[in-house]
């Protein structure tokens, strides 16, 4: 399957574009509201995520469908369980969560998800998923029962990023966890974009123009926001 959706974003890496994604957790969004809402978020906005942690039984689907009968952005699945997949998307980042050792986060769900995506039409984009202490005790944490990688040890960090990269992730992610105190540092970005050479995405606590911009300026190429459109 052609690789649409990567293709762009590698491009629009290659050409120093900035990407914005609004990431949507279906828990916490009124489909009835898809329009207005969309009315509100930036008009720089390149993507639209939808995903959570904690996501009811075909509430991912109604939300994909919803946002679909009002906007032509592409619409990438973020799932916290193989469970809130849905072909009504556009692509899917295929998460291994590089950053816990909880074998269900680094294979088990991706077994699981295989029924689903065999004969589906979503472009599947492997990503490196690294979970970074935020300040708080995020949803990521308590449900994948994984500890945050802490900010200090930015060595450790960049090796999980290249080990990512190495395994194959064609995107790595570092991810401070829904409403963060304090979002990545743009050493830990800059570093990890020094030493791999695919695109780099953050989220996480980036609630501010000055946040997005600093991570932009660090290295990421593209900057994820959520909890400040909830």
């Amino acid at each position: 399957m052609k690789e649409i959706f990567y293709e762009n974003l590698q491009k629009s890496v290659s050409e120093k574009e900035k990407q914005l994604a609004i990431l949507i957790d279906p828990d916490k969004f009124e489909v009835s509201e898809a329009n207005s809402f969309l009315k509100q978020i930036p008009k720089e906005t390149t993507h639209l995520f939808v995903g959570g942690s904690t996501v009811a039984n075909g509430e991912t689907e109604e939300t994909v469908k919803a946002l679909k009968a009002e906007t032509r952005l592409p619409i990438f699945l973020f799932p916290g369980d193989h469970s809130h997949i849905t072909p009504l998307a556009d692509a899917l980042l295929f998460l291994t969560l590089l950053s816990g050792r909880n074998a269900e986060y680094l294979v088990g769900q991706q077994i699981k998800s295989i029924s689903k995506l065999k004969n589906s039409s979503l472009e599947i984009i492997s990503t490196g998923y690294i979970l970074i202490d935020g300040g708080n005790d995020s949803a990521v944490s308590k449900v994948t029962n994984t500890e945050p990688l802490p900010q200090e040890n930015i060595e450790n960090i960049v090796h999980t990023a290249l080990a990512g990269q190495f395994m194959g992730a064609k995107i790595i992610y570092l991810e401070a966890g829904s409403g963060a105190k304090f979002p990545v540092k743009p050493e830990i970005i800059s570093e990890v974009k020094k030493a791999i050479n695919i695109p780099l995405i953050v989220g996480g606590g980036i609630k501010t123009e000055a946040q997005k911009n600093t991570a932009y300026e660090a290295g990421a190429n593209m900057v994820v926001m959520g909890t400040a459109f909830e």
